[in-house]
């Protein structure tokens, strides 16, 4: 089975606000999947689900390919948004707690957290107070007790967050090795930069719904189909205007190492690549032409704006 986690129908209600609409997901083994989405969107809901802090109120939720039950929560590390230590415990001894709650004995929790703190390079904090830590450290201390015990499924809800860009990109690299080592990661976060840089696939909900699944790279090129880059020397307002009958749109781009010019140019639906190649060969030095990519931060918000768009269409129509 290729999938770790299926999530199939699921809806969830409170009171009178609908948290999850019919909400069908598959998680692919071994990867890192986004789960994206605007604040209230459900992310945290499902999370819980697939928890089993709390159940659906119809579909259900699938791991290994049987029924999620109590049991299967071992396999699952949650690295929660709203995070808490027992400030008054030192460090090492809630760390070994939690470690313990896992499943690993003392002798086993201690030493592999030493090589995590040494590696976090956090282990002279050892047997000072939590409440001595800094938020960075602190979340790396909850980080390292999510992972310890190599489950199955792992899920980072918002992991970057009060990080500085050292310590997030060292969190990154930790994840891709827990990756590598065969887990499957599920993150959830608002930084669409992290999504590019570590997904493989992603989920966007919004409104209770899931809107957009599919591959990153895959939904980046359907996303700006018809866009290029151009690298060129030569007189860009000539090249615009020679472009402009086969083209709708161009955004100039900072130079490049050795100061050649940059254009975005996105073709019209009609127009063949290579008329676009042959008219800048004409107007300047081209230099080079790749294929542009959406970013997922220009994906999340067309998505999401389209969505919004098409609820109060409805909405108004009713």
């Amino acid at each position: 089975m290729n999938e770790i986690l299926q999530i199939e129908n699921v809806s969830k209600s409170y009171a009178s606000h609908r948290a999850l609409d019919d909400v069908s997901i598959d998680v692919p083994r071994g990867g890192v999947y986004g789960l994206l989405g605007p604040n209230g969107a459900g992310k945290t809901t499902l999370i819980r689900i697939i928890n089993h802090i709390t159940a659906p109120d119809s579909g259900r939720v699938l791991f290994n390919g049987h029924q999620l039950s109590e049991a299967d929560v071992t396999n699952i590390g949650y690295l929660p948004e709203e995070r808490g230590l027992y400030k008054k415990m030192t460090v090492g001894e809630q760390a070994v707690f939690f470690a313990r709650l896992k499943g690993l004995s003392r002798t086993d929790a201690t030493r592999e957290l030493r090589k995590w703190f040494e590696k976090f390079d956090i282990l002279p904090w050892w047997n000072k107070k939590v409440e001595e830590l800094s938020k960075g450290m602190a979340q790396k201390v909850q980080f390292i007790v999510t992972v310890l015990h190599r489950p199955e499924l792992l899920i980072f809800d918002e992991p970057f967050s009060g990080f500085d860009p050292i310590n997030a990109e060292l969190l990154k690299r930790e994840i891709l090795d827990l990756k590598d080592q065969g887990s499957t990661v599920i993150f959830s976060t608002h930084n669409m930069a992290s999504v590019e840089e570590i997904c493989d696939n992603i989920t966007l909900i919004n409104k209770s719904r899931n809107i957009l699944s599919g591959n990153v790279e895959e939904l980046r090129r359907e996303f700006f189909s018809d866009r290029y880059d151009l690298t060129y020397s030569g007189d860009t307002e000539a090249l615009i205007s020679a472009l402009t009958p086969i083209a709708d749109s161009f955004t100039p781009m900072e130079a490049d190492s050795q100061g050649r010019l940059k254009l975005s140019v996105h073709l019209n639906g009609t127009a063949p690549l290579r008329d676009m190649i042959a008219t800048a060969n004409d107007t300047v030095t081209l230099a080079g032409i790749t294929e542009s990519l959406a970013s997922m931060n220009d994906i999340f918000i067309r998505t999401v704006t389209s969505d919004s768009d098409n609820t109060t269409d409805q909405a108004c129509q009713k």
